[in-house]
């Protein structure tokens, strides 16, 4: 209970003795704010005007039946919890009103008064967390506002900002492509609050990141039993999105055993759970996104064509940052003052120095790398200004350290194969991606250096 913030309840019974006792009752809580009505009417007549958190209301009135005062109720105020209290015990009546929106049905008896303030303790607590929902809801579609989230004047933002918009006004699939950083996730879920999908779940699955042997189970779901470890029946991303938006992110990396089930589950719109026989329809949204170019994968044998063809959709091309012309400073500004709101800091500038520092950077991480820069800088300022000296980024001399030493070409490959390991963490996948080698080139030159 929240002391202090008064919860306003009506009450209607015409009985004037039983009324006495309800307003009695209730007001027992300091918390709740009581008022009285003899007839259904002049409840109605008060709601035109005034609505309040809780109505508790007789089913017997003189004036209009329980079910007509209850579905006028709801109609005027759908927000407002309404709690039926009747002399009758009949389970279709109770059933009947409970359908038709009531939160609770009380028969009246000697024990009234525990019964009615427990209720109305916990129809209040569903009521803030209804309202918690409700903001959190409205936060979330602000959060992915096209203007707040996605930042950008550049000419190729502008026309992302135009795909953006045939995107949300139909339910075509949407593919997005993009260097690592771009900001692939974050276009997504635009995508989703902005349109019809927007209080439908947004289901997001990494299938980069996913062991191929879970894979299945994780989009389709399993039956209780299935396989070793299947304790419980689990639905899978699919039927987790149903109605929704499934975002399936780094797309390329999926194995090909999979991409023909993949294709199925598309094509027919429905899939069926590991160890089971049942099928089952869903209705979603696909979104996919990848670093990798799809149809040079396709050329490559890597991807199937005829999932290409089916997931390319309306195609997304985020452009990377050191593209985007005065975006940088732009987005600059915007990660400053939300870093400084949310840690309770003065806002800072950015000096002339240091924006020429950021435009001068090819920025390889893109807008995931300039965030995390800029929150650096907000940090190491020492004053309400962010200089050239607090923007710390990869050296732009890196290269010319490499080659300052006079070394065979085998050599210089190493050394770069190895500076790209450092900064993707040993992932020698990503490397290989970045460097447009195999995974095997990489593995032999360390190995090479090793035997040296």
């Amino acid at each position: 209970m929240e002391t202090g913030i008064a919860q306003r309840i009506f009450i209607v019974e015409d009985n004037d003795w039983y009324q006495k006792l309800l307003v009695h009752t209730v007001s027992l809580n300091p918390d709740y704010e009581v008022e009285s009505f003899s007839t259904g009417k002049e409840l109605l007549v008060r709601l035109n005007s005034d609505v309040p958190d809780l109505i508790t209301m007789d089913y017997r009135l003189p004036d209009i039946s329980g079910e007509e005062l209850l579905e006028k109720i709801k109609a005027t105020c759908p927000g407002t919890q309404v709690i039926v209290i009747s002399e009758q015990e009949e389970i279709e009546t109770a059933v009947s009103l409970l359908k038709l929106g009531a939160y609770d049905y009380i028969v009246k008896g000697t024990d009234i008064r525990n019964r009615l303030l427990n209720t109305l303790a916990n129809a209040q607590n569903q009521t803030k967390l209804l309202k918690k929902i409700e903001k959190l809801e409205q936060e979330v579609q602000t959060k992915y506002n096209f203007s707040d989230t996605i930042i950008g004047q550049s000419s190729k933002m502008q026309h992302i900002f135009m795909l953006l918009q045939k995107a949300v006004s139909n339910n075509i699939t949407v593919s997005i492509t993009g260097e690592t950083g771009t900001g692939k996730e974050v276009i997504a879920k635009a995508i989703h609050y902005n349109s019809i999908y927007k209080d439908k779940p947004f289901v997001a699955i990494n299938v980069a990141a996913i062991p191929k042997e879970l894979f299945e189970s994780e989009l389709f779901g399993h039956e209780k039993g299935s396989f070793t470890g299947a304790n419980q029946t689990r639905i899978g991303k699919f039927e987790e999105a149903d109605g929704g938006t499934l975002f399936l992110d780094e797309i390329a990396e999926l194995d090909p055993v999979f991409q023909a089930k993949l294709l199925r589950a598309l094509q027919e719109r429905e899939i069926t759970r590991v160890g089971g026989n049942k099928i089952y329809k869903f209705n979603c949204r696909i979104i996919v996104a990848t670093h990798k170019n799809l149809l040079q994968e396709v050329k490559s044998g890597s991807f199937r064509e005829d999932l290409y063809y089916r997931l390319f959709g309306l195609p997304i091309e985020l452009p990377p940052l050191r593209e985007r012309e005065k975006d940088t400073l732009l987005m600059s500004k915007s990660f400053v003052e939300r870093f400084c709101k949310e840690n309770g800091m003065s806002v800072k500038k950015i000096s002339p120095a240091a924006q020429n520092k950021l435009l001068a950077y090819p920025w390889p991480g893109n807008v995931r790398e300039l965030k995390s820069v800029i929150e650096l800088a907000s940090v190491m300022s020492m004053n309400d200004v962010i200089d050239a000296d607090d923007i710390v980024v990869a050296s732009a001399d890196v290269l010319s350290g490499i080659i300052a030493e006079e070394m065979s070409l085998r050599a210089y490959n190493r050394r770069i194969v190895q500076l790209f390991l450092d900064k993707y963490n040993n992932n020698t996948k990503l490397v290989a991606d970045k460097l447009d080698i195999g995974q095997t080139t990489i593995y032999r030159m360390l190995k090479e250096e090793d035997e040296d």
